[in-house]
């Protein structure tokens, strides 16, 4: 069963969700993280899960045949459908992202960012993904992390998320590590190609794995 409080907690902060976003984690790491989706290349079919207000939805676009841009949330796709109106190989879609209706081996890619910290059990969006890859298909993870950051700058960003968005439900993972994410992925059946702690000040991880 959809869990709708999940739905609503995000769905309040969809109006001015890339903004905040950027407050908290600061733009350096998301440049970074830009940057490097920027360079993936052939991503054919490719469905993203948990698009929210479609920050990342533009720049896989334009290495992708078409991208289906995919959330829980009305209110954060009726903002991504305003940011990608331009983006005519995008298709946006209201999708549970734990159990999606797609058929088996429909896409090339799938792509996920900031779900595996924030969701209760990632295992079962990874298994999904996995169900909905053609064999050899990609599976790209972005996910912002405590991780490798300095104490202080770790509670100033505490402090800013909870300034914005209020206090953390208690299952996120603050702290995720490049070997926690690596070890979630391989465990539905991915084989992880690379893995990658980004970012200066505030950090992210970067994962890249193939079915099959």
């Amino acid at each position: 069963m959809t869990d709708y409080r999940k739905e609503k907690y995000w769905s309040k902060f969809a109006d001015n969700f890339n903004e905040e976003q950027t407050y908290i984690v600061g733009e350096a790491v998301q440049q970074v993280i830009l940057e490097r989706l920027s360079g993936e290349s052939d991503l054919g079919e490719l469905v993203e899960l948990g698009c929210g207000a479609g920050f990342y939805t533009k720049v896989l676009a334009e290495n992708a045949n078409h991208v289906m841009a995919t959330d829980l949330s009305d209110e954060m796709l009726a903002v991504a459908r305003t940011q990608l109106k331009e983006c005519q190989n995008v298709i946006i879609e209201k999708t549970d992202c734990e159990k999606t209706a797609f058929p088996d081996g429909k896409f090339d890619s799938v792509f996920m960012a900031n779900l595996v910290h924030i969701i209760e059990n990632p295992s079962i969006v990874l298994h999904e993904s996995y169900r909905i890859l053609k064999d050899g298909g990609l599976i790209f993870i972005i996910d912002y992390t405590g991780y490798g950051m300095k104490r202080f700058e770790m509670m100033k960003m505490g402090i800013r998320f909870i300034v914005k968005w209020g206090k953390p439900l208690s299952y996120f993972r603050s702290r995720l590590s490049p070997d926690e994410l690596r070890s979630l992925v391989e465990g539905v059946g991915f084989k992880v190609e690379e893995v990658e702690l980004m970012g200066d000040k505030a950090k992210a991880l970067f994962l890249k794995g193939r079915k099959g």
